[in-house]
């Protein structure tokens, strides 16, 4: 049987091990995306195995906090534990949004352990046409 090694998913084991789990003081990081789609700023957070009603997003001001805490799942008195890698705790990411996004109009949606919101671009922000006007008479100096 072959099996394959990787030094690097070791280390960071024994580094999550010895940091312990994120808690609210102190969390642990998230893996997100973000993208521009359109007239909207798209912005995903891979959480798996977190249950929704442990999601929490606030926006102050242009600051988006959105804290997530994945809680350990409730076991048998006769469950043994052979490995568990999978991180427990809270996670959360802090992002500075531009005060070109409407941050009144956010939609967040939830799916397959995915967070995904949605943040318009605000109108004043969209590119936007000038008409010049032309005066409708001339002045004339006479002397």
């Amino acid at each position: 049987m072959l099996m394959r090694t990787d030094p690097f998913r070791e280390l960071d084991r024994l580094a999550q091990q010895l940091m312990g789990p994120g808690t609210w003081s102190r969390p642990s990081a998230m893996p997100m995306d973000a993208y521009r789609e359109g007239d909207e700023y798209v912005v995903a957070f891979d959480l798996p195995g977190v249950s929704a009603d442990a999601l929490d997003i606030d926006v102050e001001r242009s600051m988006l906090t959105v804290k997530a805490e994945r809680r350990p799942v409730a076991k048998a008195d006769d469950v043994q534990m052979e490995l568990s890698e999978r991180p427990l705790g809270v996670f959360s990411r802090q992002i500075v949004l531009a005060d070109t996004l409407d941050t009144e109009n956010i939609k967040a949606d939830y799916d397959a352990g995915v967070l995904t919101l949605r943040i318009p671009i605000a109108e004043r922000a969209k590119p936007r046409k000038i008409s010049v006007g032309v005066g409708s008479g001339r002045n004339e100096i006479s002397g």
